[in-house]
């Protein structure tokens, strides 16, 4: 099932694969904005605290991430055509239940358990699987190409879900996601495929002897296996530690907390949103230039250039918020080409530590 252009020049699937991925994953973005959107309009409502509230999103974050690996195996053993439509429905249902909520409890099962089982299985470990199953050229450049259009969706997504909330109504906002999760299962129950060899073709760029990696056996089982093999090496933990610095400073401090934060500082909500929504555009840039790099440079030496600029530029994220609009806007650039910059290289890191079979579940462990 391939497509041609008019010359009759067939079109690599894997191209396809790579694009319906990306769409997925940007219509499913929308998922991880909302928290950050919720906050103030939760406790308007209810009276919730930011704490209460913060519960839910603490568990989605944490299932977000502790899902990786599994999910990591689930796609190894089942395939990008069963998971991803299961997952996109579990966070649809999540969703759209969020939306009925009068209880802390409701939206921490909810939003919390549901949304954050989903979005784990489709979160920076579906790009690797399809990056690593598809891709031997331009691999790198595939997974920040990938990781933009997740990233970017997601910062994207603030505006639009802010702007819902203006008039003090909040149940649009899940209602919103669930049905961006719904569209996004079409495309990908259609043209999704599991590996190369389904459509008669190799990976993108192997050689004549290149094979993609069976199914593995068990998940559980393999996810398992993957920690126990990885946590051997001094290097899986020094990614390890260097990615819970990127989780904290754009999932757990920019995305879920700079909407309030700049609120504090009398900046308008939607003012603020805009500003969040910027680094999408910018993180387009700098993710895909990351990958870019990734495929020609030593990518240890590109992670120790991106912590320290994420460094310098946390330092100055107090200060722009006390100057106004333009040192935060200033800020909101610098930071959104380092966004998820880090992901090529470490993806890439994780399959030079682990070899092909194993090098999304590491990469699942690390983003864990």
């Amino acid at each position: 099932m391939s497509a041609s252009f008019a010359s009759g020049r067939r079109i690599h699937y894997a191209w396809v694969v790579f694009t319906v991925t990306w769409v997925v994953l940007l219509l499913a973005a929308g998922m991880r904005a909302a928290p950050g959107v919720l906050i103030g309009p939760l406790h308007d409502a209810f009276g919730w605290s930011k704490a209460q509230v913060g519960l839910a999103v603490s568990v989605n974050v944490l299932l977000f991430g502790f899902t990786g690996p599994f999910a990591a195996a689930l796609l190894a053993r089942y395939g990008l055509r069963r998971v991803v439509p299961w997952a996109l429905a579990l966070v649809a249902t999540g969703s759209y239940l969020a939306s009925t909520v009068h209880a802390v409890w409701q939206l921490v099962l909810y939003w919390g358990v549901f949304v954050g089982l989903g979005t784990g299985c489709m979160a920076a470990v579906l790009a690797a699987s399809v990056a690593n199953r598809w891709f031997v050229a331009r691999r790198g450049l595939v997974t920040g190409a990938l990781m933009a259009a997740g990233a970017s969706g997601q910062v994207g997504f603030f505006q639009i879900l802010t702007r819902l909330t203006e008039d003090g109504s909040w149940t649009r906002v899940p209602k919103v996601v669930a049905a961006g999760a719904v569209l996004a299962i079409v495309p990908a129950v259609l043209f999704l495929r599991d590996k190369p060899e389904d459509v008669g073709q190799q990976a993108y760029g192997a050689p004549p002897e290149h094979r993609t990696p069976g199914p593995v056996p068990n998940p559980v089982r393999t996810a398992l296996r993957g920690l126990q093999v990885v946590s051997r090496s001094g290097a899986f933990w020094v990614l390890w530690g260097s990615f819970f610095v990127c989780g904290v400073s754009t999932n757990g401090l920019i995305q879920t907390h700079f909407l309030e934060a700049a609120h504090d500082h009398d900046i308008a909500r939607t003012a603020a949103a805009t500003l969040i929504s910027l680094i999408g555009l910018f993180d387009i840039i700098g993710t895909i230039a990351s990958g870019w790099l990734t495929d020609r440079y030593d990518p240890r030496k590109l992670l120790f250039a991106y912590y320290g600029l994420r460094g310098l530029s946390l330092l100055l994220l107090q200060p722009a918020l006390a100057s106004g609009h333009l040192p935060l806007g200033l800020f909101i650039g610098f930071y959104g080409l380092d966004w998820v910059a880090t992901v090529p290289p470490t993806v890439a890191l994780c399959r030079e530590l682990c070899g092909p079979e194993l090098a999304t579940v590491a990469y699942g462990w690390v983003f864990a």
